[in-house]
C-alpha cells in the first residue's frame, strides 16, 4: 500500500477521460488530487486551496494554454506560495518546450503518457517541494530576523536624535551621576569589565530584577533597544538566559563575593 503524500495535484485537461484517468492513477499512488477542465476553473481551485503543491496540466486547451496558466499561477502564487508544474502535450514541438521551461515549468511528458514515468517525475517533483519548502522557510526566519535587526538600529537612532536634541544642563548630567553612584553599589564580576558603559547600566538594572519595560522607562530608551542591549550582554558574558545574568548580578551574590574577599 502506498503512503500518503501530503503534496496535492491539481490536474488540468480540457479531456474529462484524461482527468479521470490521471486523478485516479496518482491517487492511487498515494497522492491526494483534484481535477479540472479548464484553465479558468483550476486558477479558482489553486486559489481557494493551499495545499496544492505540483500542478498537471495539457498544454493545448481552449481557453489558457499550459504556459499561460502557470504563468498567471506564479503570479497569484508571488513569493508567499511554493509550487512545481508538469506539462503534459500532444505535440512537443521545441519552441513549446522552451517556452514552457521559461514560464518555470519543471518538466513535460508527451501523450499518451506513460504513468510509471509520470510517477517518478511527480515523485521528483514532490522532493524539490520539500526542498523548496525548506529554503521558503529558511529566508523567512532571516527576514525576521532582520526585521528586528532593522528595528532596534532605528530604535537605536531615534534614542540618538533624542539625546541630540536635549540641551546639555547641568541638571541632566547630576541626573547621570546619581545613577551611576547607584548603580556601582552594586560591585561585578570581572567579566562585566569588557561590556560598555550602557551594557553595564542595562545588565546591573536585568541584576535588580527590572522588566525590559523598566529599564526602558529608567534609561530613556525603547524596549526594542533594551532586547538588543540584554542580547550583547548574553553572548558577551557567555550567559544563557537574563536569569543566570541576574543571579550573578544580585546584591546578595556581591556580598558572598566581599565576605569571600575578607577570609
Amino acid at each position: 500500500m502506498n503512503k500518503h503524500s501530503a503534496v496535492k495535484i491539481l490536474i488540468v485537461d480540457d479531456q474529462p477521460l484524461i482527468v479521470d484517468e490521471l486523478c485516479e492513477f496518482l491517487e492511487s499512488s498515494g497522492y491526494p488530487c483534484v481535477g479540472c477542465h479548464s484553465g479558468r476553473d483550476a486558477i479558482a481551485r489553486f486559489v481557494d486551496d493551499v495545499e496544492i503543491g505540483l500542478v498537471l496540466c495539457d498544454l493545448d486547451m481552449p481557453d489558457l494554454n499550459g504556459i499561460q496558466l502557470v504563468e498567471e499561477l506564479n503570479r497569484i502564487a508571488g513569493k508567499t506560495r511554493v509550487f512545481e508544474s508538469i506539462m503534459l502535450t500532444g505535440q512537443a514541438e521545441k519552441q513549446d518546450v522552451i517556452k514552457a521551461l521559461r514560464a518555470g515549468i519543471a518538466d513535460y511528458y508527451q501523450k499518451p503518457v506513460n504513468m510509471d514515468e509520470l510517477l517518478e517525475g511527480v515523485q521528483r517533483q514532490e522532493q524539490a517541494l520539500i526542498e523548496r519548502h525548506k529554503s521558503h522557510q529558511h529566508l523567512g526566519h532571516l527576514n525576521d530576523k532582520l526585521k528586528f535587526l532593522s528595528a532596534s538600529i532605528d530604535d537605536i537612532y531615534q534614542d540618538l536624535d533624542k539625546v541630540r536634541r536635549q540641551p546639555s544642563s547641568a541638571q541632566a548630567l547630576e541626573v547621570g551621576s546619581d545613577l551611576n553612584r547607584a548603580l556601582e553599589k552594586v560591585e561585578t564580576p570581572a567579566i562585566f569589565d569588557q561590556l560598555s558603559p550602557r551594557q553595564l547600566d542595562v545588565a546591573r538594572l536585568v541584576g535588580k530584577g527590572q522588566t525590559n519595560y523598566q529599564i526602558a522607562c529608567e534609561l530613556g530608551i525603547t524596549e526594542n533597544t533594551v532586547k538588543l542591549y540584554v542580547s550583547q550582554v548574553l553572548r558577551l558574558t557567555r550567559m544563557h538566559n537574563r536569569t543566570q545574568l541576574a543571579l550573578a548580578l544580585s546584591p546578595a551574590n556581591a556580598s558572598m563575593r566581599q565576605r569571600a574577599t575578607a577570609h
